[in-house]
């Protein structure tokens, strides 16, 4: 599905944007991670955004910036602690499209910009080849239990490179 508009664009999270970005969540989950996760897994992992509110203050609590293509929005992710790639998606229908990847520079910016010098992720298996083309590298798998369900992950880190003085 090729598409002429405008590159993706990036603004502040906005508390009013809570409610559209928690249904983004599950729709990517649901969606995106079908490959790698099976029916119950993605279920469980969905479901953290079943109480919004408690969504709405995840995202509220850190540096949450949304992705737009052609004005909408279409993804989001945050910074957590100033070094932690907290969370990235991306709406289904967005994929491949760049709003990943223009989320990824700009919490990237942010990070180095608070004097990180590496930053480090939980990469899904959905998303680790994602990562590892940012140039990530892959240090420690993980299992993760969420509502009875045991999903996988990869711990991963990306330093940043000292700018000459």
């Amino acid at each position: 599905m090729a598409h002429a508009g405008s590159p993706p664009g990036l603004q502040p999270f906005l508390p009013t944007d809570a409610p559209l970005l928690a249904a983004l969540f599950r729709e990517s989950v649901e969606t995106l991670a079908a490959d790698d996760y099976d029916e119950d897994q993605r279920a469980a992992w969905a479901s953290v955004a079943d109480d919004e509110d408690a969504f709405a203050k995840r995202l509220a609590g850190n540096l949450t910036i949304v992705g737009l293509l052609d004005g909408a929005i279409a993804g989001f992710a945050t910074l957590r602690e100033g070094k932690l790639f907290d969370l990235l998606y991306v709406h289904p229908r967005a994929a491949r499209r760049g709003v990943g990847s223009a989320l990824a520079d700009g919490i990237e910016k942010l990070a180095a910009a608070r004097g990180a010098s590496e930053i480090v992720v939980d990469a899904s298996d959905a998303a680790r080849d994602f990562f590892a083309a940012r140039g990530y590298v892959a240090f420690q798998r993980n299992m993760v239990e969420l509502r009875g369900e045991w999903l996988g992950n990869t711990t991963m880190k990306k330093t940043f490179e000292k700018k000459a003085s």
